[in-house]
């Protein structure tokens, strides 16, 4: 089926994925779908970069999974701060994220509910048909996200930092707070307030930063 409103029909559209298998593919949903669209591709974060500057595309399918530039390691968190950059340098972009790892935006919550472009989530196990949905709710403005991003736990772009101080950079209570600028008694403050909302309380025998931790990473606030 082609798109028929003249408001769409001559849409530039950029897909971003590291696999060239799945690059192909959805360039051809997306060509049969939008038959007048002009689709452009990159494998890597700073190519996207790079086409959403010079292209100026009217909508991005971004994957999370991707290299930062050619030979470096697939990272969902690469694909985190290209979502978090093109939002913050394009607020009327808009996006559409595919991905097997959907999840992990719920560090963009706060910034998703400010964006003023078309944002739609899609998770990249489900058929192809879904995703031309979400394409075509995200042209028209729509702001769709899965259900337990809409009624999960409310996250705070200081307890990510502390998260990511912690467990991706290593960093002690002592580091953190000077990384953050903030007192050690308020980094302890911080970790009550996240254990609390990850449901994680002290227990005999258990390390509770390892608890944190592990219910950080499977409510995908962490890699």
């Amino acid at each position: 089926m082609s798109l028929k409103s003249p408001k769409l029909v001559k849409s530039k559209i950029l897909v971003v994925d590291d696999h060239e298998a799945v690059l192909d593919g959805t360039v051809n949903m997306l060509t049969k779908q939008y038959p007048e669209a002009d689709v452009i591709t990159a494998q890597t974060a700073r190519g996207a970069q790079q086409q959403v500057e010079g292209a100026q595309p009217d909508l991005a399918i971004l994957d999370l999974s991707i290299p930062e530039q050619p030979g470096d390691m697939a990272r969902t968190e690469t694909g985190i701060q290209l979502v978090r950059t093109l939002m913050e340098q394009y607020p009327t972009l808009n996006i559409v994220v595919q991905s097997a790892h959907v999840r992990s935006l719920v560090r963009l919550k706060p910034a998703i509910s400010t964006h003023e472009g078309g944002f739609t989530i899609v998770d990249k196990s489900l058929p192809l048909k879904e995703m031309l949905t979400k394409v075509d709710w995200a042209l028209q403005g729509v702001v769709y996200t899965p259900r337990e991003m809409r009624t999960g736990l409310e996250v705070k772009p200081e307890w990510l930092e502390l998260l990511t101080l912690a467990f991706q950079e290593g960093l002690q209570d002592k580091a953190i707070a000077q990384q953050m600028n903030i007192a050690e008694r308020t980094v302890r403050h911080y970790w009550t307030k996240v254990q609390d909302a990850l449901g994680v309380y002290p227990e005999p025998g258990k390390n509770i930063r390892i608890q944190t931790q592990m219910r950080a990473k499977e409510e995908g606030l962490i890699d």
